[in-house]
């Protein structure tokens, strides 16, 4: 049984992703070890694959990728894996230094448009650094696949590889994930959005679009670098009441809120063209939950919005316009029964059960 390594510079608990990689390998009949970080309050983790966690001295900064990718190294020369499965290119110079070493096949998985991520613009040093890993050793690998068709149109273009879109669409929902209780709800509807609270993601907008919108509570489920200044803004605003913070949740506790909802957000902005490309798992997870969406009016989200009917499209992230579009999509019953008649249609074809047959078509050829 060939083994594959999977390395990720997260936390392993919350990757849903390369979650679903590992269950598709390991039903092709791969032996599966996934890599990851162990953070100060990471939950257990208990999966029916192989899984190693590494404790880190910084957190970030430069020395935190150098730390990072020095572990990865000779651990993965310890493992010494048939395949290297690369996620994002943070954790790319690791296993591309160990499987030139090993003379093994390398996979690289770009869960985003990562030298166009907001974090990099307006930082031309770093991002120029990153962008000359990326051309050194994205030309080179064996495979390659990425999350939406135009990030896979820019990366063949550059770098001459057939790049394949495997979009991080959920599994289908047919177990019932446990009950999850939102205190104080008082019949108000929840307004939700899942993941990280890092810049770019509309969080402020959301949180002073609240002072417009009554009968309803904005749920945010996720933690990140702007959680603190997020709670500050909402008293500020004068919302704090109408916004919960649940922090980071597990895969089952957060698969139980989404059920819950009755909106859920996607609401990114343009900050260069990892947003602008975007095509967020969320937005999956609350249509396989069978939640109405509203997204920004960005081109791979609106498509999917349009292709299958299943919720509204914000034009832009004004408080006031936004709380208007927030409103409509939760109050007007006709568009939402529309929507709510779509949803099934789309959630039995947006899953993992068909996405994963590109999946198991990249790596036949290393079996």
């Amino acid at each position: 049984m060939k083994t594959v390594s999977l390395s990720v510079i997260n936390d392993l608990v919350t990757d849903n992703r390369v979650h679903k990689v590992c269950q598709t390998l390991q039903q092709m009949g791969f032996s599966p070890v996934l890599i990851g970080r162990q953070l100060r309050h990471s939950q257990p983790v208990s999966r029916t694959y192989q899984t190693h966690r590494m404790k880190l001295l910084f957190r970030k900064g430069p020395l935190f990728y150098l730390e990072y990718n020095l572990r990865l190294f000779f651990l993965l020369r310890k493992l010494a894996p048939d395949i290297f499965v690369a996620n994002d290119l943070d954790s790319l110079p690791a296993n591309f230094l160990v499987s030139r070493l090993k003379h093994k096949p390398l996979v690289y998985d770009s869960h985003e448009y990562f030298t166009e991520v907001p974090e990099l613009i307006g930082r031309p040093r770093v991002q120029n650094i990153w962008l000359w890993l990326e051309k050194k050793m994205v030309p080179k690998v064996n495979a390659a696949y990425t999350v939406c068709g135009s990030i896979a149109d820019i990366y063949r273009q550059q770098y001459g590889v057939d790049f394949k879109v495997v979009r991080n669409l959920p599994e289908k929902s047919l177990a019932t994930p446990p009950e999850f209780k939102l205190p104080n709800l008082n019949n108000r509807k929840v307004i939700l959005y899942q993941g990280a609270l890092n810049m770019g993601r509309g969080l402020e907008a959301a949180i002073r679009a609240m002072q417009f919108i009554d009968g309803a509570v904005l749920v945010l489920a996720g933690n990140g670098d702007i959680a603190e200044p997020l709670k500050q803004l909402a008293e500020k605003q004068g919302v704090a009441n109408q916004v919960i913070f649940t922090g980071r949740l597990a895969l089952e506790q957060l698969a139980g809120l989404t059920r819950l909802a009755d909106l859920g957000l996607s609401i990114e902005e343009d900050l260069g063209l990892n947003y602008r490309f975007a095509l967020p798992n969320k937005l999956f997870d609350y249509i396989q939950a069978g939640v109405p969406v509203l997204v920004s009016d960005l081109p791979e989200m609106r498509n999917v919005v349009e292709e299958y009917q299943v919720g509204a499209i914000a034009k832009n992230h004004y408080p006031e316009q936004l709380a208007e579009s927030i409103r409509m999509a939760l109050f007007d019953m006709g568009k939402r029964a529309v929507w709510k008649q779509n949803l099934p249609k789309a959630a039995a074809e947006l899953c993992w059960e068909h996405e994963s047959g590109v999946i198991r078509e990249i790596y036949s050829r290393f079996a």
